[in-house]
């Protein structure tokens, strides 16, 4: 099986471009493509021919998101929009190629033609990892937006995984008054012993009043119903990954002010970001005998 020597970093946000940046600096030959004006290092070769850049890497890095709209690659520094077919058609079954939330028809389509794509997004450690800059990214926006400070501020957090756990740590630390509403009677203890009040995730509709609302649900949570409920001067952030918990288009009506923050990691950190990624495609190539 072949060693790791080369990579090849296609696409993605600021991310990918630490990501390339790291990678150097761990001895690798780093070859990157639709990464244009991005501030690369001088030992990162960027390459303006997508399948030139593929074709010499012994592992190809794709973006998180692979895609937004299905068809083409998640590029927002490129020059061209990236076609998925040209991604797909470039790949051999002799790369070790990953991904972020690659979809199943990508993986369809590459598996006939004998490659398979591996998706970091699943992996426990980079979720775990990613918790804290999308904990932190969120009291940021609650800060921007709130006409108060999070100290003393009552504070509804919707779900208790690894984002509500860090988020909840941060807020409690903050001085927030701080509610979970969880389905689950152990994530109900958890999060009071971890400092907030709880309950059941059916009666947040009776749970009071709130300066702010996280969701990190990825379900209906906040429908027209229950939006109805809450006081119109409540700020919503969604953290919740597609489809999202909320229907942004009711509360619009009600003129509530509401956030989707999505990818916060590579928004508000994308170094640290980029060097869990790097952790964790390391990870996976150790694993596979790779490296």
């Amino acid at each position: 099986m072949q060693t790791i020597e080369t990579f090849a970093v296609i696409g993605g946000d600021l991310r990918a471009a630490y990501l390339a940046g790291l990678l150097s600096q761990d001895g690798f030959r780093v070859i990157t493509a639709g990464l244009d004006g991005t501030d690369l290092p001088p030992c990162v070769t960027g390459c303006t021919n997508l399948t030139q850049a593929v074709s010499l890497a012994d592992c190809v890095v794709l973006p998180l998101p692979v895609t937004t709209d299905g068809t083409t690659l998640n590029a927002p520094f490129s020059r061209v929009r990236i076609q998925s077919e040209q991604v797909l058609g470039s790949l051999s079954p002799a790369q070790f190629a990953v991904g972020g939330s690659v979809p199943a028809a990508w993986c369809e389509q590459l598996a006939e033609n004998g490659v398979v794509i591996h998706d970091y997004l699943q992996r426990e450690e980079l979720a775990l990892l990613n918790s804290l800059p999308t904990a932190e990214g969120a009291v940021q926006l609650a800060m921007e937006e709130l006409p108060v400070t999070l100290r003393g501020a009552r504070v509804l957090v919707t779900g208790y995984g690894r984002v509500a756990r860090a988020l909840c740590s941060l807020l409690v630390a903050m001085g927030a008054s701080v509610t979970v509403a969880a389905r689950r009677c152990a994530d109900r203890a958890a999060a009071t012993i971890a400092g907030c009040s709880a309950v059941e995730i059916g009666a947040v509709a009776d749970a009071g009043d709130f300066d702010v609302i996280f969701n990190t649900v990825p379900a209906l949570i906040f429908d027209a119903a229950l939006l109805k409920k809450i006081d119109r001067s409540t700020l919503l952030i969604d953290l919740a990954s597609h489809p999202g918990g909320v229907d942004f288009a009711t509360a619009a009506a009600l003129q509530m002010k509401t956030v989707w923050a999505l990818s916060l990691p590579g928004r508000v950190a994308p170094k640290t970001a980029a060097d869990i990624l790097r952790q964790t495609i390391l990870n996976m190539l150790r694993e596979e005998g790779r490296l």
